[in-house]
């Protein structure tokens, strides 16, 4: 099985490689040293992957039908009288979606706004996460 560089399991992950290197330094996930660099076995980061997603972080929400769910940050809000559109930037990927502006209104989106784009079919639903 190969070995990932840091770099390389954040990015699969969705993370940060610093949290990648916090949660080795925890002990949460194992790594060795690999030619003076730290590297994760590709099983260990496929299981480790596999308990992040059955038992998400705090914070995050659990009862949801949607599958796909990105956490990002509001980049742009675009309103006019009865919608509006909503930029999300989760990691690499630009979400952009469309509601009603009293949603948008009452949700708070505005940019700096932490917020989960959940994506189910053609549908992209913005919510807040719950506090920790």
């Amino acid at each position: 099985m190969p070995n990932l560089r840091i770099s390389e399991a954040a990015t699969l992950l969705g993370v940060s490689d610093d949290t990648v290197r916090r949660w080795v330094e925890q002990g949460r996930l194992p790594a060795t040293q690999e030619g003076g660099r730290m590297a994760v076995d590709g099983r260990e980061l496929a299981a480790f992957a596999q308990q992040l997603a059955e038992t998400p972080e705090p914070g995050t929400t659990t009862a949801a039908s949607a599958r796909n769910r990105m956490r990002g940050i509001v980049t742009r809000v675009v309103k006019d009288g009865v919608m509006a559109q909503v930029e999300l930037q989760a990691g690499p990927f630009r979400v952009v979606s469309l509601m009603s502006r009293e949603a948008a209104d009452e949700l708070g989106l505005e940019p700096g706004v932490v917020a989960v784009a959940s994506i189910k079919s053609t549908h992209v639903v913005v919510e807040i996460p719950e506090a920790p």
